[in-house]
């Protein structure tokens, strides 16, 4: 709401006038970890203020309240996830930085990482699009 704004919502939104609601499906399933954060993040924004989110990106982060992107474990399997899939852009935490070591290095060739310290960096690469050579332009 302290960022609104920024992130260009419509005119005559008013969060006091709205509920949110975030529905996680298999709630049977264990979870871990805040790992989604960034990810939860995006979307709400996107839905609330109907930009799209780029589809050849991945990304991973916690969120703190002020919006600071905190680093998160598992890395290694969430770059192989995106890799699988054949999505050549992923955003993490700066702080994992020093994680990118554990993954191999012929995976690391064909993806590009976006490190990332807050949630305006993450909105920034989240909503521009990427031309035919996959190289990320703005808007």
């Amino acid at each position: 709401q302290s960022r609104s704004e920024a992130l260009d919502l419509p005119d005559d939104f008013k969060f006091s006038d709205n509920s949110i609601h975030i529905h996680v499906p298999e709630g049977a399933v264990p979870k871990e970890g805040p790992s989604a954060g960034i990810t939860i993040a995006t979307a709400m924004i996107s839905a609330l203020t109907g930009k799209e989110v780029r589809s050849d990106i991945a990304m991973t982060g916690e969120i703190t309240l002020r919006g600071r992107v905190l680093p998160i474990g598992g890395l290694k399997e969430k770059v192989l996830a995106a890799h699988r899939n054949n999505i050549g852009n992923v955003i993490i935490p700066e702080e994992n930085d020093k994680d990118l070591s554990e993954i191999p290095e012929e995976i690391l060739g064909g993806l590009h990482f976006h490190k990332v310290e807050d949630m305006a960096q993450v909105l920034d690469l989240a909503f521009r699009k990427s031309n035919a050579s996959g190289q990320v332009s703005s808007n």
